[in-house]
């Protein structure tokens, strides 16, 4: 599966989405269902290779495409380290899926119904070890129960040349989305990604890339623009 995208947010709170770039993402629904149908599993993995690449606003625009099938998603701002899934969803933050996995709060405590098909499970408060709580029996568990109460769940998880939080968290999944960024991602950082994802034996559904534009220069067609960022317990520019 490989897709084109840009950087959008569709239906969600006082955003309108592009029309091509709804269609886009019907598009990539569509590839999905497909792979889907050949498992069991109704779990998708969102990551990147680096920091700015749209991971978590594509992760909320798969939960929003699914829900739009009527089908009952829920998406999971599993990056604990810098979440981002309740600053453009306008939610609160206090519970998550932090405070669930640790027994701070229950279900219904940390869920976010945004309507009758589209549920919302925030990062909650930064832990210690959100590397440790993602591979933990705790939260493999609790996507077995969560699968059973929705038709599709979504995790975005942090990139995964920087933190090994998608990679420990995925193979209870159906497998990762990929998504690079035109001008972001280097060939190398992808590189490094896929291996890292081919020895954790994590199932690779695909890339999209995200802010593509058929407006690039020649000039700098085939060029890659490195950007660097930190990733952790700090903020990064």
């Amino acid at each position: 599966m490989s897709n084109q995208v840009e950087n959008t947010t569709q239906n969600t709170p006082n955003v309108t989405a592009h029309f091509a770039v709804v269609e886009a993402y019907k598009m990539i629904r569509t590839n999905l269902l497909f792979l889907l149908s050949q498992t069991n599993e109704k779990i998708i993995t969102v990551s990147s290779s680096i920091a700015g690449e749209g991971k978590s606003t594509t992760a909320i625009n798969i939960a929003v495409a699914f829900s739009q099938l009527g089908s009952r998603v829920l998406l999971i701002d599993a990056d604990m380290r810098k979440p981002s899934v309740h600053k453009k969803l306008r939610l609160s933050n206090k519970t998550g899926i932090s405070s669930l996995l640790v027994g701070f709060s229950e279900f219904e405590d940390s869920v976010n119904h945004i309507n009758d098909t589209f549920d919302v499970i925030t990062s909650g408060p930064t832990p210690p070890n959100p590397s440790e709580l993602l591979g933990s029996d705790r939260m493999s568990s609790l996507l077995k129960e969560l699968n059973e109460k929705y038709d599709y769940i979504v995790l975005d998880t942090p990139p995964v040349n920087i933190v090994p939080d998608a990679l420990v968290v995925a193979p209870n999944t159906a497998g990762m989305v990929f998504v690079v960024r035109d001008f972001i991602t280097t060939h190398e950082q992808f590189q490094k990604a896929l291996s890292s994802i081919e020895f954790a034996g994590v199932r690779f559904l695909g890339t999209i890339l995200n802010g593509h534009t058929n407006k690039v220069s020649r000039r700098y067609k085939y060029r890659y623009r490195y950007r660097y960022n930190s990733y952790g317990y700090y903020n990064y520019k």
